[in-house]
């Protein structure tokens, strides 16, 4: 497991000392560069309220198949 002194350049200062179960359970703003304004359009546009929500949306998992399937292409 990460140390979370290690997601310190991925997570907002108030996120850092929370376990790992609290962060994925949080807004997507607790991500450094998502504002609240960007959170609040991803849970408009995707039904999208926390990180998991984020890490398990379908179009993210599509769009990331398809960069890593691009990658093997000749």
């Amino acid at each position: 497991m990460p140390s979370n002194e290690s997601l310190t350049h991925i997570l907002d200062k108030a996120y850092e000392a929370k376990s790992l179960k609290e962060i994925i359970e949080a807004s997507p703003a607790a991500l450094q560069g998502v504002s609240d304004k960007d959170a609040e359009a991803l849970k408009q546009a995707f039904g999208i309220k926390t990180i998991k929500d984020l890490a398990d949306n379908k179009y993210i998992r599509w769009a990331q198949a398809l960069v890593t399937l691009a990658a093997q292409e000749k």
